[in-house]
């Protein structure tokens, strides 16, 4: 359904309760209650046929009954109702709708029905759902319980989505308990309309949202969930429980990658692309909630640990190693601030252990020391109840140290009824306690990757080592010729793959006994015999593998006992002879490189350790096409294999470059062509650095989505690279912004004047920032139309030179100048942006940023935009006349003075 605005639903200033019954017990009784209950300071419209009042409310008798333009109706009637309760809706234009009533697809066909039916009339009508099947939601911070859930949390910033009531009702439960205040809490249901891409886009729109935590158990539109976790995740922590995991489908797969990317490993591989940090368990879900809830998040990982007892530190320090994490050291002016009041014969290192006596104030001064070193990022208190302790004190010792400042402070208080009155005056002072110190250190790691990941998110990737080319028809051929729902012969595999740069090694053919002898005499010797047959994969399991042939009488021998073993291992499998490739003695490595189609996620890259071990082992990493040799790289560090590539003992390094632009250029390919359902490279040999694939295998099997979209991430939009000629003649370039574009970006800025850095920031500005940088390069092309305007001249001259010195012409983006760019910035609905054009001083009256806007204006209009945007100062009347040129309307914003352009598109 398309995307219209959800404040109507979680900001409504009238709410009908539709449904509602005085009958004790029902839902409808619940939801006026609640609404009652929780002070809503809105409009409340019972809507009962049944009753004249309701609640001391006056009833309507339908919804056809109210004034146009409710804001908001909740509807808690028989699911067989609900079509043309919705019907009414629309007709009298409420703003959106909360469906309790259950019934729908989860009970089989005939709800399935019902809900499309509602589907239908609501997207016609521009009526946002939440629901059906679902409790509600609460607003605790305007006093809105639109649930059937009784109890209101306290307010505050952490927003929860789930689809589960259940889970809900828990959650409610924990956070009434340990004083966790929400902005939001939001029972999604099952997403008939509203779902979690559009949950996550609207509450990282909202102010009053720091963090949001998702229960997920399915999705629906995976591409816009994606675009939707990569645009928020930036901004704020967006922490996921993904249940209803199956191995159903890695079991049904027929190649080694198949087997290997099964669902669960899917998705840990699209949450982190998308910035996402994924918990296991409800318990870490609840921990990570308290803590996001109360404490600032970390910067990193230097966790301090005050413990008045040595086995917790223990316990604590050995949970950080197990996730590749030590307590962090204690500088020199920390130790001398502690050795001044902390007994002699206390640890002196980190844990922090100051001994089973320690009282109150002890607590309170060591916490102090930790607050002013500038090495930590946090800390873990932990009490262990002892003779000595007093666990009352100490906890208002430490609500009292905590007064002022904003610094992640955490607690484990052990025990049980000794310290209830302890843990509930940390709750009170929002300070994060947990049973056990292992608990604690989950979710403080857990925050800790989501620094990391912000990292990682903002770091530039490196430069392309020359324009890669591809022979997309060579490739288009040997697909339409491929078998559907066959694997393609291995010739035709290692071809493709060599039609997109693929490093195969050399593989003939053999159908016949003297073939292979001929074969053998003229590619020389030593060799490899395979066995060439669509039906077997696992060659060595049938005995279809013969090393190190040295002769013709080696070879002749390999071909009937290959052929015979086949015939033992699978008596009706198709044998088409064998396949002879030089061999590689005693690689230094050999790896797995390969593809799946994921049903959901659409396809996916594999990297790991190859060769026979390769599902025994299972040292494999996913990730989600299109990608870059920055992502191609972080792929192959999450494997062990990894740091045997960088070389071990005597075996030199695997040359990494190359190994990266093997990535990419499957990725490529798997972009180009979404009929490829599987793809095995394996293995991948590597001797003295150099990788070449041995073997191939490719499924191929016809789909109707088009090249690009059935990707879950928008890729490079190669259609819209454009040649135009400046007023003075330059020859440039307009393409879409790459990731790689930083450096360019950082050229730009120098040649702007401070005029024209004000009239683009409005404001003063210096330098672009890393995190400004990626975020103007690193994009989500489903949202943002960003092109950018390059020099040719500059080019043709480095090509001209590199010709005379018999160098490569093939040139990188650093040999270019960039002279301009222009974006529209997309809403989440798609129907609305903001422009921006950025010239440099030397180029500007030549008609670049003319031609830039002009361009992104007719994308924009081609994509389905209705509106187009942006504020100019009133001293940029160069702009001013570039919109009137375009055809913007222009207005004065009363409150600014500023101009505002804005121009409609026709439908």
């Amino acid at each position: 359904m398309g995307q219209y605005n959800l404040n109507r639903i979680f900001r409504p200033q009238q709410v009908a309760v539709v449904g509602a019954s005085e009958k004790a017990g029902t839902i409808g009784n619940a939801l006026m209650k609640n609404l009652i209950d929780g002070g809503f300071p809105g409009t409340i419209l019972p809507v009962n046929p049944n009753y004249k009042t309701m609640h001391g409310y006056d009833c309507f008798g339908s919804v056809s009954e109210l004034e146009t333009g409710t804001d908001l109706a909740i509807i808690a009637t028989p699911i067989r109702t609900v079509s043309d309760i919705v019907t009414e809706c629309v007709e009298k234009k409420v703003g959106g709708a909360i469906i309790i009533s259950a019934g729908g697809k989860e009970v089989g066909e005939q709800g399935r029905e019902i809900e499309n039916k509602i589907r239908k009339t609501a997207y016609e009508g521009g009526l946002r759902i939440v629901g059906p099947n679902c409790l509600g939601i609460i607003r605790p911070g305007v006093n809105l319980n639109a649930s059937f859930a009784s109890a209101m949390p306290d307010a505050g910033n952490l927003a929860f989505v789930s689809q589960s009531g259940a889970i809900c009702t828990a959650i409610l439960d924990l956070a009434l308990k340990e004083h966790i205040g929400f902005s939001h809490f939001v029972s999604i249901g099952s997403m008939l309309d509203v779902d979690f891409g559009d949950m996550i886009d609207y509450l990282g729109n909202e102010s009053s949202v720091k963090s949001i935590l998702l229960y997920i158990e399915s999705l629906t539109n995976f591409r816009k969930f994606m675009s939707a976790a990569r645009s928020v995740s930036r901004i704020k922590p967006i922490i996921v429980l993904k249940s209803g995991i199956s191995r159903a489908g890695a079991k049904a797969a027929a190649s080694h990658t198949g087997a290997m990317a099964g669902e669960d490993a899917v998705y840990d591989a699209a949450f982190k692309r998308a910035g996402i940090v994924r918990v296991d368990t409800i318990e870490e879900l609840f921990d990570c909630a308290e803590l996001m809830a109360k404490q600032p998040r970390p910067h990193g990982h230097r966790l301090a640990i005050i413990t008045n007892g040595g086995g917790p530190g223990v316990m604590a320090t050995d949970t950080l190693g197990r996730y590749g994490q030590e307590p962090a050291p204690l500088d020199a002016e920390t130790l001398k601030s502690l050795d001044a009041f902390l007994p002699p014969f206390w640890s002196r290192a980190n844990p922090i252990d100051i001994l089973g006596d320690a009282s109150p104030n002890r607590f309170g001064s060591t916490l102090e020391v930790c607050f002013k070193s500038e090495n930590l990022d946090g800390v873990l208190v932990i009490l262990a109840p002892q003779a000595l302790t007093e666990p009352l004190s100490v906890a208002e010792t430490l609500a009292a140290a905590m007064k002022g400042h904003r610094y992640p402070v955490f607690t484990c208080w052990m025990g049980g009824k000794s310290i209830e009155k302890a843990v509930d005056i940390l709750n009170e002072a929002g300070i994060p306690t947990y049973e056990t110190p292992e608990r604690a250190i989950r979710a403080f790691l857990y925050m800790v990757e989501y620094a990391r990941n912000l990292e990682t998110l903002l770091e530039i990737p490196p430069k392309q080592a020359g324009h890669m080319v591809f022979d997309q028809e060579k490739a288009r051929q040997l697909l339409s010729g491929a078998t559907a729902n066959e694997f393609m012969p291995e010739s035709d595999s290692k071809e493709l793959l060599m039609a997109y740069g693929l490093p195969v090694i050399r593989t003939e053919i053999a159908k016949t006994e003297a073939g292979a002898s001929a074969i053998g005499s003229e590619m020389g010797y030593p060799l490899v015999m395979k066995l060439h047959s669509p039906d077997i994969t696992h060659k060595t399991d049938a005995g279809g593998v013969r090393l190190d042939l040295r002769s013709d009488a080696d070879v002749i021998d390999a071909y009937r006992q290959i052929l015979s073993s086949a015939r033992l291992y699978k008596p009706d499998a198709r044998i088409e002879g064998v396949t002879i490739q030089p061999y590689f003695s005693n690689p230094d490595y050999e790896i797995l490189l390969g593809a799946k189609r994921d049903p959901s996620f659409g396809p996916v890259i594999l990297f790991g350790m190859g060769g026979i071990f390769t599902e025994v082992l299972k040292d494999r990493a996913l990730g989600l096409p299109p990608m870059n040799r920055l992502l191609a790289r972080r792929l192959m560090q999450e494997t062990k294999a990894y740091t045997l590539l960088q070389g071990y003992r005597n075996r030199p390094a695997a040359d990494m470059e190359q190994l990266e632009e093997m990535i990419v250029r499957l990725s490529q390919l798997l972009t180009d062509f979404p009929e490829i359902a599987e793809l095995d490279m394996n293995p991948v040999l590597i001797k003295d650095g150099n990788c070449v694939a041995v073997d191939a295998r490719i499924l191929v099997s016809p789909m109707d989505t088009p090249s690009s979209l059935h990707l879950v991430i928008g890729p490079y939009p190669e259609e819209e690279e454009s040649h135009m000629v400046s007023n003075d003649g330059h020859r440039i370039f307009v393409r879409p912004v790459r990731p790689e574009d930083a450096p360019l970006f950082t050229d730009l800025f120098k040649v702007l004047s401070p005029t024209t850095i004000y009239h683009r920031f409005f404001g003063a500005l210096k330098e672009l920032n890393p995190k400004m940088l990626a975020r103007f390069t690193q994009i989500d092309y489903d949202r943002e139309i960003a092109l950018v305007a390059l020099d040719e001249n500059a080019e043709n001259a480095e090509n001209d030179e590199n010709v005379e010195n018999d160098e490569s012409t093939v040139q990188d983006s650093e040999s270019h100048t960039m002279l301009g760019v222009a974006r529209i910035i997309g809403d989440p609905d798609g129907k609305t942006g903001e422009f921006a054009v950025l010239v440099g001083d030397p180029w500007q009256g030549s008609g670049i940023g003319s031609n830039l806007l002009e361009k992104c204006l007719s994308i924009a209009e081609k994509r389905g935009f209705e509106t187009v945007h942006g504020i100019v100062l009133p001293e940029n009347r160069n702009m001013l006349a570039l919109g009137k040129k375009l055809g913007f309307e222009i207005t004065r914003e009363a409150d600014s003075g500023d101009n505002k352009l804005i121009i409609h598109f026709r439908k």
